[in-house]
């Protein structure tokens, strides 16, 4: 495999990077509270799942209240 010297190296990399479409600070934005939205709905779907989970071991196991 052929070595690249680090100058040329350095041109390649600008080169790619010049070709990279970069999000604007709206579409940052926006994706990052799509994120967190979705993050607390998955939290909340959890942990109902659990409590029903939860309750459900206890009746068939008889524990509790």
């Amino acid at each position: 495999m052929a070595k690249t010297n680090p100058l040329e190296f350095y041109r390649q990399v600008r080169q790619e990077v010049a070709k990279v479409t970069w999000p604007s600070r709206k579409e940052t934005g926006v994706t990052t509270a799509m994120v967190i939205v979705f993050v607390i709905i998955m939290a909340l779907f959890f942990l109902l799942v659990d409590q029903i989970a939860s309750w459900l071991v206890q009746l068939v196991l008889g524990l509790g209240g």
